[in-house]
């Protein structure tokens, strides 16, 4: 059973690294959340490394600017591994091919910037559909449109047997008070339309072998046990620690705000949580109501 702490602080003793999620963990797709940064500030102050692993599509140094903007300031973490730098790795080994037809926005653009530590990169050509070896999905188009307007050109997609990068695992991420659509949404369409989706973020193998790298860069020699992941994804943040053998403090005050009766800056009720992990199949090491 989870154990309900109040503060990082009881815990972050028995570790030397954390693993941190951005979006409903540190900021809302808003504003930072003060308590949570603060948190970290003190982690790092007692010798603590921090890791800010996140499912965004962004380039580390796209999600830097984006985060210091939302009031996360670079002194609260030391490194980031985003899912968008392990997918864009992967696009440039030719996972989707050479020519890719693009889902995204402009806000996506630097994930074609190039990489440099991937020797002999594919050229990579963006590309309308008809002649696409293979789909880039960076998040839909319109965040807020029903995932299923996809559907006709993933039919077309589907029977040519174009595989479908995702950049973001997400499904789901709440802005504020606004809940909007993720590239994980049309991934999961296309894999129930019979498609191949490959994914580089949580809860996947691929982003957590990134934050290690980043980790062993500024701290090397950090066991696995002395490592703590950090989120309020239960379905990517707790079950992607679990498949790590990581442990893992749950955010509850996120996306399961609701299921767990966290209100602002409060605590779940601890039979809600309990009722809500045994439905989710999930365990999480520590619970606690918001990062502080």
């Amino acid at each position: 059973m989870t154990r309900i702490i109040e503060r990082f602080a009881d815990i972050s003793g028995s570790y030397n690294a954390a693993f941190v999620d951005l979006w409903g963990c540190m900021h809302n797709g808003v504003r930072a959340y003060e308590e949570a940064v603060a948190a970290m500030r003190g982690f790092r102050a007692a010798g603590g490394k921090v890791i800010l692993v996140t499912n965004s599509p962004r380039p580390r140094a796209s999600v830097e600017a984006q985060v210091e903007g939302l009031g996360v300031p670079r002194d609260c973490y030391d490194s980031v591994a985003s899912s968008g730098d392990s997918a864009r790795a992967a696009m440039y080994q030719g996972a989707v091919g050479e020519k890719v037809w693009f889902i995204g926005d402009e806000r996506d653009e630097a994930f074609f910037e190039p990489l440099r530590i991937i020797k002999d990169p594919v050229e990579v050509a963006r590309v309308d559909l008809d002649a696409a070896e293979g789909i880039v999905c960076c998040g839909p188009e319109d965040e807020h449109a029903d995932p299923e307007v996809y559907r006709p050109a993933f039919e077309t997609a589907v029977a040519r047997g174009l595989k479908l990068l995702c950049a973001n695992p997400d499904i789901i991420v709440d802005r504020g008070e606004e809940r909007v659509w993720c590239a994980g949404a049309l991934a999961r369409l296309y894999s129930e339309m019979g498609g191949e989706s490959l994914y580089f973020g949580k809860p996947h193998p691929p982003i957590y072998d990134l934050a290690r790298r980043r980790l062993h860069e500024i701290a090397p020699g950090i066991a696995d046990e002395r490592i703590i992941c950090i989120g309020d994804g239960p379905h990517t943040d707790v079950s992607g620690a679990a498949g790590e053998d990581l442990d893992c403090l749950f955010i509850t005050g996120g996306l399961a705000a609701a299921e767990t009766a966290t209100r602002s800056g409060g605590q779940p009720d601890a039979e809600k949580l309990a009722a809500y992990l045994r439905d989710e199949g999930q365990a999480p090491t520590f619970s606690i109501g918001f990062l502080r």
